[in-house]
């Protein structure tokens, strides 16, 4: 059995003390949960959040992460920074990081590797656009990206990575995909890591929906067999909204 994750990303939204008032409300709302629940704040706010944190079942995230070790990077972060921050789990390839940011397969191989090679719990997005969805085109590029990304990682170190399938044309439009269509592509995911790590390895994986999962769909979608968790975005900014989602 796999352990659910629900991740929030908060994506470039609040302020240190918001986001310090943000996590002591969402504490009390999720000290139940019986998933993994992980906070993704802007940088920025990771030693605010921290702080608050301590103690507590909620886990902290970043939301990207430098695939060198330090160097002529002006503006980025290391594995190494992060993990001394107190982060535990990391967001890479998020489908904003590749349509704004020039984020590729190839770096978002790297980022993992390093991410991985630190001690970081990598949570790995991968998704199609609209119009790669209407042509065909899904299960390719979804086993393609994620193989990719995976791309020199052990047996073990595939095990303990998560995935997050984030249609692109769901993120941030209020579209879901259907409970069906997200649990039939998070399947294909799967298969996509047997096909190089074999079934007891893609067993392990957690493979979490991230396509405007929030309290009114989660049941429906956390129902499916494929689908471990969710990578929230909009919902996990309200700390009401994403216990919701947590305490499915």
């Amino acid at each position: 059995m796999r352990t659910p994750i629900i991740a929030g990303n908060w994506k470039m939204n609040k302020t240190p003390e918001e986001a310090a008032a943000l996590v002591k409300d969402l504490i009390p709302l999720v000290k139940d949960a019986k998933c993994d629940v992980v906070v993704c704040p802007p940088a920025i706010c990771i030693p605010a959040v921290k702080a608050v944190l301590a103690g507590s079942n909620v886990k902290l995230g970043a939301q990207n992460v430098h695939f060198a070790a330090n160097g002529a990077y002006t503006g980025e972060l290391s594995a190494a920074m992060l993990k001394a921050a107190g982060c535990e789990y990391v967001i890479i390839g998020h489908s904003e990081r590749r349509q704004y940011f020039g984020e590729t397969d190839k770096t978002v191989n790297q980022r993992t590797l390093a991410a991985v090679a630190a001690g970081l719990t990598a949570i790995v997005c991968v998704g199609e656009m609209q119009d790669e969805r209407e042509t065909g085109y899904t299960n390719i590029l979804v086993t393609y990206q994620t193989q990719m990304a995976l791309h020199g990682l052990t047996k073990e170190q595939v095990a303990e990575v998560v995935i997050a399938y984030e249609p692109v044309w769901a993120i941030g439009t209020g579209l879901t995909a259907t409970d069906e269509q997200a649990n039939e592509t998070i399947g294909v995911i799967r298969k996509a890591v047997a096909a190089v790590y074999g079934n007891d390895t893609a067993e392990k994986v957690r493979i979490q929906y991230g396509g405007s999962m929030k309290g009114s769909n989660v049941k429906g979608l956390m129902a499916q067999p494929e689908i471990d968790g969710g990578l929230i975005g909009g919902a996990s900014l309200k700390a009401q909204d994403f216990s919701e989602v947590v305490n499915f």
